[in-house]
């Protein structure tokens, strides 16, 4: 999937997330750390830290897409799998906390070797 492929009018859409997802509009809030309102509202939908919130979880998931094979797959390990040296977080807890940078240099780390 590409980025694209999750937004429409220029906007993230948390029903095309969940659905490519296969979850709930309601679960991909609280995976990124946000209120229901921030995505059943479709002016708060709109606002700057929502949609930095879901590209943010869109762009992890992305990059992990081709080792798990399906966007749902990576979906889960975004999740629930605890990152080697980041105290045991996972890549969404890390996200909610404002540190989406963090696992996007994990991922790149991995990709080169690093950690291998």
């Amino acid at each position: 999937m590409t980025i694209l492929d999750y937004q429409a009018d220029g906007f993230f859409k948390p029903d095309r997330i969940a659905r490519i997802l296969m979850t709930t509009r309601d679960e991909i809030a609280r995976t990124v750390g946000l209120g229901r309102d921030a995505i059943a509202r479709s002016e708060r939908v709109r606002q700057p830290r929502t949609q930095r919130r879901l590209r943010e979880m869109i762009e992890i998931v992305n990059l992990v897409t081709p080792r798990f094979g399906t966007a749902a797959m990576a979906y889960a390990w975004y999740r629930s799998e605890p990152l080697d040296g980041l105290g045991g977080m996972t890549a969404m807890d890390l996200v909610q906390e404002g540190h989406a940078d963090w696992v996007r240099d994990y991922i790149a780390a991995l990709d080169a070797g690093v950690f291998a």
